[in-house]
């Protein structure tokens, strides 16, 4: 009999000054004292671009053999009691496909869960860890729908102090 993979254990958290959650980590193998190697930080929201963003990055680390993957998934703000009860469900369930993807390929994974504006959350997460790349799925927009709707990658690549990789 085989039962369903556990639900990840948090090993962060992080609240605001009300004591609200506003973010909280995850960990494929935890591990006590992890220096981190070059980490690469990939931003997930559970489409099929970011999927793509994703293992092409797993493509890359796995040849070089000398990165940690972080992924970023950024959830908007929620209440006090629905950040308490929802914020890590929906980060786990979001990234459920790029998490199998790295799994399957034997790569090992960090999850950070956060709430708020993306383009902000992701470069914060990078400027934290401090992560030498940043790697995110294009929507694929247009220069008229990127200019009317935004763009986390046009925010992300123009804001960011590190290089960006924008997979299509």
């Amino acid at each position: 009999m085989t039962s369903a993979p556990a639900f990840p254990v948090p090993n962060a958290g992080e609240r605001d000054p009300d004591g609200r959650l506003v973010a909280v980590g995850f960990d494929s193998t935890p591990a006590p004292g992890i220096i981190h190697r070059n980490p690469w930080l990939i931003a997930v929201d559970g489409s099929d671009n970011a999927l793509r963003a994703v293992e092409y990055a797993a493509g890359q680390v796995g040849r070089l053999n000398s990165c940690d993957l972080h992924l970023v998934h950024v959830q908007p703000w929620l209440s006090t009691e629905a950040a308490e009860a929802e914020l890590a469900q929906r980060g786990i369930a979001a990234t459920a496909r790029a998490r199998d993807v790295l799994d399957g390929l034997g790569l090992s994974w960090h999850l950070h869960v956060t709430m708020g504006e993306p383009a902000r959350c992701i470069l914060e997460q990078a400027r934290r860890l401090p992560a030498a790349q940043i790697v995110l799925g294009s929507r694929g927009l247009g220069m008229v729908e990127s200019l009317l709707l935004g763009s986390v990658a046009y925010r992300v690549l123009h804001l960011s102090q590190v290089p960006v990789l924008v997979v299509p």
